[in-house]
């Protein structure tokens, strides 16, 4: 708990006028307020209000009862306040942006906000001498914000010619990236076209997901003035790739990598995967959090469909890479780009600390062939239905998330689901309507 005579007062770069200051909500969008630069000594000590709903709330901004949010209690306030120094965004002059926590009105940690989640778990893991460090790689398109596809054609992944061709909204991109302190390792044109991905450095577990939300933030923004619509949503065109979101983790003592002996995986590395083995299915929901996530898991589009493992082979969910000492890592490769980054790097720590702790071994040797054409894994949920299922008799999930906050996030999936059972779509219509 602080008070207004602890916080820090954070400076505001030269020539700012206004601070975007927000969080990531239920699913990882940053919402919050712009604050005049003549009320940020106020912001940093007093904090902002905001409506608590914003954790119970799905992407069109739907509200929906809930305990901690609803008609029975008024729709309550909480306060945000700047978690670091506001960065200038110079692709907005004037403009700079800063991640918030979140409080009660009592100046206690929300319940619900998935950011405790994560929280929760890297103070697990630093109880235990550890540090979680993450790199991330996410996916997404490049769209014409006209007619909604990509203005390339053909696919070239790699392509240092398709890369030239995108730099003119890449290169920005990657520039306000590094401007507001988010360092790019590199990027390159995906497996479709006007798909690209983005490697961020990898760092501890809790930076790691504070920069995916701002990173999807600064994205969005960025090809928005670029006359582009950038979507991370995980499955946009059903015969093309979808958008992932890999994590790649280790663990570190002493600034030492414990997974790591002489460049391979040692027996620690190899329970914290077993853990994220065990729980992969389970966990689901949260690494494809919509109906459209479980649209990606097609054996033959790089994206997993069961729990198998093995070395440097991506058709597998988990994949072990090593080299350098600082090299050796887990990386997990099942999730939508789309998925709430504190859910799912927290769910993924404690099923790997588990791991660990439990002294699991792997299941299965290692694959060396193609996954996908395998029987004997076990195989990841293929639909939100299932993966509710699942989530739902987890005792793992709520304590994890927290009861309540599991409660809310397992109301917005099935929210989802039904509203498009609900629909007829366009392949019906197209098939049947005139036929019978």
């Amino acid at each position: 708990m602080n008070d207004a005579t602890t916080r820090p007062q954070y400076p505001l770069p030269e020539g700012v006028h206004t601070v975007s200051l927000g969080f990531g909500d239920l699913n990882g969008i940053m919402r919050g307020k712009y604050i005049p630069a003549s009320q940020w000594p106020r912001a940093c000590a007093e904090g902002i209000a905001i409506i608590g709903a914003m954790f119970a709330m799905d992407v069109t901004c739907d509200v929906w009862d809930t305990p901690f949010a609803g008609f029975d209690n008024g729709y309550p306030d909480i306060h945000m306040f700047p978690s670091s120094a506001p960065m200038a965004c110079p692709w907005d002059p004037g403009i700079a942006i800063c991640l918030a926590v979140t409080e009660t009105a009592d100046h206690l940690p929300v319940p619900v906000d998935p950011r405790n989640a994560l929280v929760r778990q890297v103070e697990r893991a630093r109880d235990l001498g550890l540090c979680s460090r993450v790199g991330t790689e996410l996916e997404f398109y490049l769209l014409d914000e006209e007619t909604m596809l990509p203005r390339q054609s053909g696919l070239q992944v790699y392509s240092m010619l398709r890369s030239a061709e995108m730099e003119p909204i890449l290169g920005p991109i990657r520039n306000g990236l590094a401007d507001i302190g988010i360092p790019v390792e590199q990027s390159n044109p995906e497996y479709a076209a006007g798909q690209v991905e983005v490697n961020l450095r990898y760092d501890e577990a809790l930076t790691g997901a504070d920069r995916v939300v701002l990173f999807r933030n600064t994205v969005k923004d960025i090809a928005a003035r670029h006359g582009y619509l950038a979507t991370f949503m995980a499955k946009p065109f059903i015969d093309r790739s979808g958008s992932g979101f890999h994590t790649h983790h280790s663990l570190w003592r002493d600034g030492v990598n414990v997974f790591a002996d002489h460049g391979s995986m040692n027996s620690m590395g190899l329970a914290f995967l077993a853990g994220l083995q065990k729980r992969m299915a389970e966990m689901s929901v949260v690494s494809s959090a919509t109906p459209n996530g479980y649209r990606r898991r097609q054996p033959g589009m790089f994206a997993p469909i069961n729990n198998a493992w093995g070395y440097d082979n991506r058709t597998a969910s988990l994949r072990v890479l090593e080299g350098s000492d600082s090299a050796v890592r887990v990386e997990k490769r099942d999730a939508a780009a789309d998925s709430n980054p504190y859910y799912l790097l927290a769910c993924e720590l404690a099923a790997g600390l588990d791991g660990i702790e439990q002294g699991l071994v792997p299941k299965f040797d290692p694959e060396r062939g193609d996954a996908c054409k395998k029987d004997c894994y076990e195989l990841l949920p293929r639909s939100m239905n299932e993966a509710v299922e699942l989530a739902r008799e987890s005792d793992f999930l709520d304590g994890v998330m927290g009861a309540e906050a599991k409660a809310i996030y397992l109301q917005q999936a099935e929210r989802e689901q039904a509203f498009v059972d609900k629909q007829v779509t366009a392949v019906e219509i197209e098939r049947y309507r005139g036929n019978l």
